[in-house]
């Protein structure tokens, strides 16, 4: 993990001195809600439906042990609103059927932050303080500026890996990191980046997608994509560079904003984000980039040319750590162990096929802790399961865990002799639900029960679903299925990319589903990113489940099998087509009367 300097402590501590400063004015009225909101969104917090909300920036996924216990005591001790805020809450959100807002949780996002929803504004500044002892902060994870910036969250450790991309995603988060000249965007701007065969950033529906490639010639570059995004307007970005070697990541990328800054529309929010700017533009907005990445380069003298020192001296934060010091057994004595403990117990097989991902040191493997189980909302994790993440990470892999783009925790250095061990410590915490990449392995938002922004309820969607298939043979045979649920348009779920989509929308003050079929993230199961088409007229909140249970009864029905091997549910679908499935899913809709009712 990169290890702060002195340089950015004292930054991230004076940064919270100075919102202190700005709370205590606002709070003794010499400083006006309009004049503290923008100081508050750029340090991440939000007020949303009910009280503030915090995201806590986690760089590139990475989090250590240490950060998961403050990460926790905060929950603890910070994330409870006052009895009237709670009660008010809960009464309001009980008439429509939610039975239970939590309290004293974190939420895991897709964009690798952590999120609290409760902690009062009054606690703010003792939160950010305590954030700042463990090098963390909520700095530009809200505004009109470049956000936290994602990547894959194997990153170091995967087994396709072409190289590892986390110094770059470092130096970019430096770059960014209260850039005065982009401080103040058109709109929010979020940049994604992988270094492995595979794409397990959706890189393609971020503002800047960027995949390390080498090119002919064995050198070692990027490839560079922008303008993706999702939202109203799902868009896939536009290829600008095939190949940018790497030491000019960074000019290229203050060619993009800069761009981006001088053309992108302020008079309209709906049409800020880059993607509008570089879909109305098209080949011009290429050519504005060019030429002023050729200004950067020789009139300017290339000032963010990654020197090789500089690269070296971030890279020495992201070496593999020195693990735990014993002597290891063969791995064939280690391999023979893992099968012996996979015959004797079919739910720990399953947990090695689902959980347990290769890694670059054939001694070594890359696990998921799964943060999708009944009674609690997908990616939540209350105060004892973060602080026991922190003790798993501390017992198992070096003291590190990364947050995942599926809003779950992986743990990184995970040695292969000790991976049964690591299963029964992590099914007594509730973290080994063998259903990674299942279809209860879902995204969801936290939706309408905690969002302002949010036109229906996310979590009931996500629960409802979840109880009915809690029968892992079952979800065995359904195998890999992407489902993501979002609250509103704004598309924070990511349902546009999900193999099934769901989208909260509303009509007539009432909460309603509209369901997307075949949208892809652009990993090697769901192949190039698109966006899911829509099947047809929304539905209530009862009919979803039902709609879900047709659209994969459609695909039992139609699925091939080939030597043995079952077809994916989405490469059925694009096979088959879309429309068997929008007729089940049509057909599943209530009677006018079930509906009234």
């Amino acid at each position: 993990m990169y290890q702060y300097t002195d340089f950015d402590r004292q930054f991230v501590r004076q940064r919270a001195a100075q919102f202190r400063d700005q709370l205590e004015r606002w709070q003794a009225g010499r400083l006006a809600e309009d004049e503290f909101k923008p100081l508050r969104l750029q340090n991440g917090w939000y007020v949303q439906r009910y009280a503030p909300m915090l995201r806590v920036a986690v760089p590139y996924g990475e989090l250590s042990s240490k950060q998961l216990r403050v990460l926790a005591r905060i929950a603890r001790e910070y994330d409870e609103p006052e009895a009237e805020v709670y009660r008010r809450a809960t009464e309001k959100q009980g008439l429509l059927g939610t039975k239970h807002m939590p309290t004293h949780y974190g939420h895991f996002t897709t964009r690798q932050n952590v999120q609290f929803n409760w902690i009062p504004l009054a606690k703010s500044a003792d939160v950010m303080d305590l954030l700042a002892t463990v090098d963390m902060h909520g700095i530009q994870t809200s505004g009109n500026c470049i956000r936290n910036i994602t990547s894959d969250e194997r990153a170091g450790v995967a087994h396709d890996e072409i190289a590892d991309p986390r110094p770059f995603a470092e130096i970019m988060r430096q770059w960014s990191t209260l850039h005065p000249e982009f401080a103040f965007l058109p709109r929010k701007f979020k940049i994604a980046i992988t270094g492995a065969a595979e794409d397990r950033a959706a890189t393609g529906w971020h503002d800047v997608g960027l995949h390390l490639v080498k090119n002919e010639a064995g050198e070692l570059g990027f490839r560079v994509q922008v303008g993706g995004g999702m939202g109203r307007t799902p868009i896939i970005g536009t290829v600008l560079r095939e190949f940018l070697p790497w030491n000019q990541i960074m000019n290229y990328l203050e060619a993009v904003v800069r761009v981006y800054n001088r053309y992108g529309r302020r008079d309209n929010i709906y049409k800020a984000r880059i993607k509008i700017l570089v879909k109305a533009e098209g080949q011009r907005y290429i050519d504005d980039v060019e030429a002023e990445y050729q200004q950067i380069i020789e009139h300017d003298g290339a000032p963010h040319t990654i020197t090789q020192a500089e690269f070296d001296r971030v890279a020495a934060s992201f070496v593999p750590p020195t693990l735990a010091t014993r002597v290891l057994q063969s791995a064939d004595k280690t391999e023979a162990e893992l099968r012996q403990h996979a015959a004797d117990d079919v739910q720990f097989a399953r947990w090695l096929a689902r959980n347990v991902a290769p890694h670059q040191n054939p001694a070594l493997r890359a696990v998921t802790l799964s943060f999708k189980r009944l009674k609690q909302a997908p990616g939540d994790a209350s105060a004892d399961q973060l602080d026991t993440a922190a003790r798993l990470a501390d017992r198992f892999s070096a003291g590190e865990a990364r947050v995942t783009h599926d809003q779950n925790l992986l743990l990184p250095w995970v040695h292969a002799e000790d991976l049964h061990a690591l299963w029964l410590a992590a099914r007594e915490a509730g973290f080994a639900s063998a259903n990674v990449r299942l279809l209860t392995d879902m995204i969801a938002c936290p939706g309408g029960d905690f969002c302002d922004l949010a036109n229906a309820r996310s979590i009931p969607i996500a629960e409802a679903i979840t109880e009915r298939y809690q029968d892992l043979d079952e979800l065995d045979d359904l195998g890999e299925i992407d489902l993501h649920i979002s609250g509103c348009i704004n598309s924070c779920g990511h349902h546009h990319s999900g193999h099934i989509g769901i989208l909260g929308v509303d009509k007539d003050g009432k909460e309603w589903y509209q369901v997307t079929l075949a949208g892809s993230d652009g990993s090697d199961l769901s192949g190039a990113p698109q966006a899911g088409k829509v099947v047809g007229p929304s539905f209530t909140a009862a009919e979803v489940p039902e709609v879900i249970e047709a659209v994969l009864s459609t695909y039992r029905d139609t699925r091939q099998i080939v030597d043995g091997k079952r077809e994916t549910f989405i490469d059925t679908l694009r096979r088959v087509g879309p429309d068997p499935f929008k007729a089940a899913a049509n057909g599943a809709r209530f009677k006018a009367e079930e509906v009234a009712a």
